[in-house]
């Protein structure tokens, strides 16, 4: 491990054998963290051992909106978590068991493919599914999840649900829509109902480090809002473009509006309609962008 420039909190692993991660970055930015090998180099298993406290934040990305954020204070939180049919979630990890210990499950909107294993997570692990648009009364309503799995506050709303001294959690606005679409054991077709309002989510560490999940979300003016009240260090960022912001809507977000110190793509190469690419994201950000832009493969992690 490798202290980096950047001071306190960034500090990132070598990909071994593969240094030219380090071109991910934007040019104005040097040393950025850089993705650890593969997590699926060393298969993980029911009997992984449990997140610890380790003074950094760990970012493992699965494949589409699907992360799994490990806190300094060793707290497991999973957002989105599509991954038994995910394309992009490497093989290993379409075993839920092989998260590990997860404590707390976030949820920005009802699309499947952000809903995705919640709820089967959610009973493996006894871990509710926290969302702030609504989604939660419809999973209880519908039958999906007992009353205990399901949790709810709102825009704008801060939560520590892992106790007083553990993480933040505030939700913030996202530009999308939020449909769930489930099978009525009864008549065994499938049915649309109102999933509530898309959201994306500030996750506050306990030392301090700020993550931005935007989840699914288009360009909005309110982002320079969201930037200058929380000050996120990271953004996970859609750019798939079709049904979220493209390379170059995701580049102004970065570029003029929020000004992370670092940002991770997401929500790109799942489909033929989610054509945006990381390269592109990059050209588009341009030599004057002060932000790192850390292009991590599913099943690698980033720490900082």
């Amino acid at each position: 491990m490798i202290t980096s420039r950047f001071p306190v909190r960034a500090r990132h692993l070598l990909l071994a054998g593969a240094v030219a991660l380090l071109g991910a970055c934007a040019s104005t930015v040097t040393q950025p963290p850089v993705p650890a090998a593969p997590a699926t180099t060393a298969t993980p298993t029911a009997t992984t051992p449990p997140a610890t406290s380790t003074g950094k934040t760990e970012v493992l990305w699965l494949g589409q909106a699907a992360m799994r954020i490990t806190t300094p204070g060793g707290k497991v939180i999973v957002v989105d978590p599509w991954l038994t049919r995910n394309p992009k979630t490497p093989a290993a990890f379409k075993q839920l068991s092989a998260l590990g210990k997860v404590d707390l499950i976030l949820v920005t909107h009802a699309h499947g493919d952000h809903l995705g294993d919640a709820a089967e997570l959610a009973k493996l692990n006894n871990a509710p599914i926290w969302n702030a648009g609504g989604l939660g009364q419809q999973l209880i309503t519908l039958g999906i999840v007992p009353a205990n799995l399901a949790q709810r506050f709102g825009k704008s709303g801060t939560i520590t649900p892992l106790g007083a001294n553990g993480p933040k959690i505030t939700a913030v606005h996202a530009e999308h829509s939020s449909e769930i679409v489930w099978k009525n054991p009864a008549t065994g077709k499938d049915e649309t109902h109102y999933g509530g309002e898309p959201v994306g989510y500030i996750i506050e560490m306990e030392n301090g480090f700020k993550i931005w999940h935007m989840g699914d979300t288009g360009l909005y003016g309110d982002m320079i809002m969201v930037a200058d009240r929380y000050k996120p260090d990271l953004v996970l960022i859609p750019i798939g473009g079709h049904f979220t912001m493209g390379p170059q809507d995701a580049a102004i977000a970065l570029r003029d509006f929020i000004k992370p110190k670092y940002a991770i793509p997401m929500h790109y190469g799942t489909s033929p309609m989610l054509r945006g690419t990381p390269e592109e994201l990059k050209t588009q950000m341009g030599a004057s962008a002060t932000t790192a832009v850390i292009v991590p493969e599913p099943g690698q992690k980033v720490d900082f």
